[in-house]
């Protein structure tokens, strides 16, 4: 992975530093919407590497009650993030908009997972380098063989490396074909989401649980124009039902980019440029974001993939029969049993929003 000169990079964050504003104030914001039409036939409008390994939809013809709302949570004790994995249906409220529901269907690890792997290839820094591919492809052994996978890349465009695949000869190969890094392109993080979620809704088990994964070393981006907004695409992703999670390979250069690109979006706000906050995107999914040093990141993906693999996987039908296509918000709280630690220390990452059917 190629390094800058730390007195080079910092000559050239300070002059971002300079030149940013000037950009965010002379920024036009021209919010992008699409038609998004649900069809797993449906050739996919990103750039595409190969097409092998894709599982037809019509080979899987499956049933599903587009009215039936999943949850997916992840319960870990505050003190020591150590995993509670011994709860029961009982043990768990969940609220739509204050209205408590009912839960239908509750199960632990018995869902098979629809994993995005989404690699970001513009900036000024690389977070690809060998270390992180290695502990990639490590995580990916150490998913079930129902599990299905699909790699894309991102900069100022998307490209689908691998579609996906249950195959784990055809996901290595395809970290292995990750497209190189471009220093002069962009992070387009609405672009990325938008059309991750798209792919999602189109061609992902529909009866599994889905993730997308984003090796990121900047969690903040600026909208690019030519896309959807990100408020779109972060509606997509609710739609899509994914829980968003992050990987970030740290090291005091890449804090300082990701620094620098959470200032300049902040400073962003006065003139209202849009950004895309990958943060903001994992907590309202219920994903989280991991960061460590490269050397350290197997241990981290390894920590991700056991966390999805603990998640309790719970599901309602909604009391508000109103088919309006509206955002609502949801609220899962856990009422700890006797063997467990007090519910207030106990923290729980579930979706907080979902949109509800239309038409």
């Amino acid at each position: 992975m190629r390094r800058r000169n730390l007195t080079f990079s910092f000559l050239l964050f300070a002059s971002m530093a300079v030149v940013i504003p000037l950009l965010i104030f002379s920024y036009r914001a021209t919010s992008q919407t699409r038609e998004r039409t649900v069809n797993a036939n449906r050739n996919s409008g990103l750039n595409s590497q190969n097409e092998a390994g894709a599982t037809p939809a019509s080979q899987e013809v499956v049933k599903v009650d587009v009215d039936l709302v999943k949850v997916d949570a992840l319960v870990l004790q505050k003190d020591t993030a150590r995993i509670v994995g011994d709860l029961k249906k009982e043990d768990f409220l969940i609220y739509e908009d204050g209205t408590r529901q009912e839960i239908t269907h509750f199960s632990q690890d018995s869902l098979p997972l629809s994993v995005i792997l989404l690699v970001d290839r513009g900036g000024c820094l690389d977070p690809y380098g060998d270390e992180v591919h290695r502990a990639a492809r490590e995580a990916i052994d150490r998913l079930k063989i129902v599990d299905e996978v699909a790699v894309m890349s991102y900069h100022s465009t998307t490209t689908m490396v691998q579609r996906f695949t249950r195959n784990r000869m055809l996901i290595e190969e395809a970290l292995n074909r990750i497209p190189p890094h471009e220093e002069e392109a962009g992070h387009c993080l609405n672009k990325a989401m938008a059309d991750a979620a798209s792919y999602m809704i189109d061609a992902a088990n529909p009866v599994g649980r889905r993730v997308v994964i984003v090796i990121t070393g900047v969690t903040r981006a600026f909208d690019c124009l030519d896309g959807p907004s990100g408020k779109s695409a972060a509606q997509a992703i609710f739609e899509s039902g994914a829980v968003v999670c992050g990987i970030i390979p740290k090291d005091p250069l890449q804090g300082l980019e990701n620094g620098m690109m959470i200032w300049a979006t902040r400073m962003g706000k006065l003139g209202r440029a849009p950004y895309t906050d990958l943060q903001t995107l994992a907590n309202e999914t219920g994903g989280e974001i991991l960061s460590d040093k490269a050397g350290k990141l197997e241990t981290t993906f390894q920590t991700l993939i056991d966390h999805l693999r603990s998640r309790y996987n719970l599901a309602f039908v909604s009391t508000n029969k109103t088919r309006d296509g509206s955002i609502r918000r949801l609220k899962l709280d856990v009422t700890a049993p006797p063997n467990q630690p007090a519910k207030s220390k106990l923290v729980v990452k579930a979706r907080r929003t979902y949109v509800a059917p239309k038409g």
